[in-house]
């Protein structure tokens, strides 16, 4: 059996559960700039990347990756939010992409495997890198594009190769704020292997519920729904009281298990995230109480702590019906379009 068809019969018996937030956890530790450096000769300052960390300190990972699974995590996601040519650019670590999001499926897989008594899975994680194909970053030429579709969807090929040969089961696209970059990762993955499965989650800029490329959910899904994924679903954004509306406005339209993970709620002054684990469990409880997700966890801000309680709290509630959906033609712009039969 398929990873894909393994999550799916698993998902169909009871609300699983993803990891937390890597950055919360990295911050928390203190590191200093010689631990994100480590033996790895580079140029510019490295503290603050977190993605080197699989390479210069593996047992920080491997740590923070052991806790979220003892937390009750069913899906663990590799620590390569940034591991792409694009964004450690920025750090002059382009060389290391490869060995970076290699050796972090390989620490997430043995941590995953680690107990044969529990079945986890490994999302390798792609962000939608510190660039946008649909919008100009300059105001006064708005046609102007920093990159463009060739070159980012060569970038993640680099990445999902490198997170595939680490043994990952999914290719996770999330945090997505722009639909044409989350079209490129998956063209990427179809390049690589056309089977590879895939989870996509899309993160609202917005209170009405768009990225920043304008598209609403339902647009959203529309845009990707040819990549037939295992997960549809939203991340980061606000917190769970505020994604609860537009996760079920996706819940009735998907054809696939809904997958959402919140932030900690929004961050303080200094950027830290107040809310409790007790208080993020109560609201995404709201969600399992109206039977729209499948799977649930958190971004920015949660702790093991907060994915204990998540664990907790969805453990008596059965998951969403995947609904069946009339196949017709959609076509998304801002908003969806639906062709008449």
């Amino acid at each position: 059996m398929t990873a894909a068809a393994q999550l799916r019969a698993a998902a169909a018996g009871r609300i699983l559960v993803k990891d937390g937030a890597y950055g919360t956890q990295i911050q928390a530790r203190k590191l200093e700039a010689e631990d994100y450096r480590g033996a790895i000769e580079l140029v510019r300052d490295q503290k603050g990347n977190n993605d080197l960390l699989n390479l210069s300190r593996p047992d920080v990972v491997r740590s923070i990756a052991q806790s979220f699974a003892d937390a009750g995590a069913d899906i663990l996601a590799t620590n390569t939010f940034n591991a792409n040519r694009i964004s450690q650019a920025d750090y002059g670590a382009e060389h290391l992409v490869k060995e970076i999001n290699l050796e972090a499926a390989k620490i997430i897989r043995s941590v995953a495997d680690a107990d044969p008594a529990r079945k986890r899975w490994v999302a390798g994680a792609l962000g939608p890198t510190n660039k946008t194909l649909s919008l100009s970053p300059d105001v006064n030429d708005p046609g102007y594009r920093e990159v463009d579709f060739d070159f980012v969807s060569d970038v993640y090929v680099e990445q999902i190769e490198a997170l595939l040969e680490g043994g990952v089961d999914f290719i996770l696209i999330e945090t997505v704020f722009d639909t044409l970059n989350a079209k490129a990762a998956i063209h990427a993955a179809r390049r690589v292997d056309r089977a590879v499965p895939l989870m996509l989650s899309m993160t609202i800029t917005d209170l009405s519920g768009r990225n920043l490329s304008g598209h609403s959910i339902e647009s959203f899904w529309a845009s990707v729904r040819h990549a037939e994924p295992v997960t549809i679903g939203l991340n980061c954004s606000f917190g769970a009281a505020q994604l609860r509306a537009h996760i079920a406005a996706l819940s009735p339209v998907a054809d696939t298990l809904v997958m959402a993970y919140p932030n900690a709620g929004l961050p303080n002054d200094l950027g830290d995230y107040d809310e409790a684990a007790a208080d993020t469990a109560c609201q995404v409880r709201e969600w399992c109480e109206q039977g729209i997700v499948n799977i649930v966890g958190g971004c920015c801000g949660t702790t093991p702590a907060h994915i204990a309680a998540i664990a907790e709290t969805v453990a008596g509630y059965a998951p969403r019906a995947i609904p069946s959906v009339e196949r017709r033609t959609r076509l998304a712009g801002i908003e969806p379009m639906i062709l008449a039969a």
